[in-house]
């Protein structure tokens, strides 16, 4: 999920910021080990203990959500090899100058300014992770499954001192960053494992279930865990296809979006995109199921303990390592969150100083996250802004690969020295508003919009731009 700045990579040390207005040079590419650790890191994290307990909530089956993130997460990494990646190694631009290469600058500045907005969104939820472990310490109440609004003193001073420890950390640069998440990633891998066997074994125990192989596993999942049971008060009912959609497209932003065209500018070749699965398969299978069968286990329990709150879950598992684990888990993944959405935000505002904006930035994240609402609707929010940045990835694609077949000038934006590609941005806008009517007039689960939603965006940027360029330059092609 990384961006490009317009910032010096000087000034922040953070490698993906070099060349940041030029290809990245063959001296400077990376070898396929750099990636399968900066995806298993990136994206197991504190998310996924919210993640994985909302599909039991949603009343998901075994089948349903094993067989869902199999299928899905193996999606998600076909998109980042036969999508993202190719266009990156091609290229070798970063996500924002390749934007403004084909949109212009003003363009690319409205989408700086969503893009900042929603990892602000995302990094609060994030923060709300690492405070639920803070409530177990102190007793504070804490917000239960449909609340909107924080509901103590003490949840809103944890969430405040943890916005602004994460805030202060993330302000000092990328390098502080990466050095704590580095120290703290291969440890938390094992304890989101540690998680899943515990849970496991307490099922086994509190059901007495004769467990002498996988088939009685699986029984006891069917039976016990994910029972494909109507779902909780305010929680819409998960099939396969919502858990295979949401699998494939929670990262969309990234891979069909093109946000990681900034990461992999720097692979030596473009099938290092299926490095994705180590974070797909550690993080977005072992890690959610693993948090699913804690709460599936709350549940069990005492049915009328609904809160998603990742801090009781931890610590009744894995006591004091738990709750460390929690805070960690939000802390490394919200770090490079608020950081990113610093770099969008500097971008509008370039005279302002980095450290200043990320500090603000994370100010706005924590407030964010003082709200629960963001992190328990979090299955939305994620489809949401998959959705919301989706277009431009369309954009990117179809500019690549098929703009010049239709005899249009690719990067029109740099070609015609425009700040505003009207065809991209109306592309966008009109797409965002055709997704938005399928949700609301058609009845279309906002999980299943951003495939179509894709296809439109693709033909309307071929057929605006056919209208907005009205002559095609002489030029060789651009991008």
């Amino acid at each position: 999920m990384t961006e490009s700045p317009a910032q010096a990579p000087e000034a922040t040390g953070e490698p993906v910021n070099e060349y940041e207005r030029q290809p990245v040079p063959a001296s400077a590419l990376m070898g396929f080990k750099n990636f399968i650790g900066q995806y298993a890191g990136e994206h197991c994290a504190g998310t996924e203990l919210m993640i994985g307990p909302l599909f039991v909530a949603a009343g998901v089956s075994a089948f349903d959500v094993v067989v869902g993130l199999i299928v899905g997460n193996l999606l998600a990494v076909l998109s980042w090899m036969f999508l993202c990646a190719p266009i990156a190694t091609r290229a070798r631009l970063t996500l924002y100058y390749q934007l403004e290469k084909i949109c212009g600058r003003k363009l690319v500045t409205l989408y700086n300014l969503a893009n900042g907005v929603m990892f602000c969104f995302l990094a609060g939820s994030m923060i709300t992770v690492s405070a639920t472990a803070v409530g177990v310490w102190f007793e504070f109440p804490m917000p239960g499954l449909n609340d909107m609004y924080p509901n103590s003193a003490g949840w809103v001073l944890a969430v405040l001192g943890v916005g602004v420890a994460i805030s202060i950390v993330a302000a000092f640069g990328y390098q502080m960053v990466a050095r704590f998440a580095n120290i703290a990633a291969p440890w938390m891998v094992l304890v989101f494992l540690a998680f899943g066997i515990i849970g496991m074994k307490q099922f086994v125990d509190v059901t007495n279930t004769p467990v002498h192989g996988i088939g009685d596993l699986w029984a006891l999942a069917e039976t016990a865990i994910w029972k494909g049971a109507t779902p909780l008060e305010g929680q819409i009912k998960f099939t396969f296809w919502h858990v295979t959609f949401f699998a494939w497209f929670c990262n969309m932003a990234m891979h069909i979006g093109m946000s990681d065209l900034s990461v992999f500018r720097y692979a030596k070749h473009s099938w290092y995109g299926s490095a994705a699965a180590s974070g797909m398969y550690v993080g977005h299978f072992m890690a959610w199921l693993a948090a699913s069968i804690l709460y599936a286990l709350q549940l069990h329990l005492d049915a009328g303990n609904t809160d998603v709150l990742p801090g009781p879950l931890a610590y009744g598992a894995a006591g004091i390592a738990g709750l460390i684990c929690v805070i960690i888990a939000g802390w490394t993944t919200a770090n490079p969150t608020i950081y990113r959405a610093g770099l969008a935000f500097q971008a509008i505002m370039p005279s302002v100083s980095r450290f200043k904006v990320t500090l603000a930035t994370g100010m706005l994240a924590t407030v964010a996250g003082m709200f629960p609402a963001i992190a328990m609707k979090l299955l939305g929010f994620v489809a949401l802004y998959g959705m919301l940045l989706m277009p431009m990835g369309a954009v990117i694609f179809v500019d690549f690969w098929l703009i010049r077949k239709f005899g249009l000038q690719s990067s029109y934006a740099e070609a015609s020295r425009k700040s505003f590609n009207l065809a991209a941005g109306l592309t966008w806008f009109i797409t965002l508003g055709v997704c938005w009517a399928l949700v609301n007039y058609a009845g279309v689960q906002i999980f299943f919009v951003s495939l179509p939603g894709w296809f439109v965006a693709a033909a309307l940027y071929i057929v605006l731009s056919k209208l907005y360029q009205r002559k095609v330059h002489a030029e060789p092609a651009l991008a």
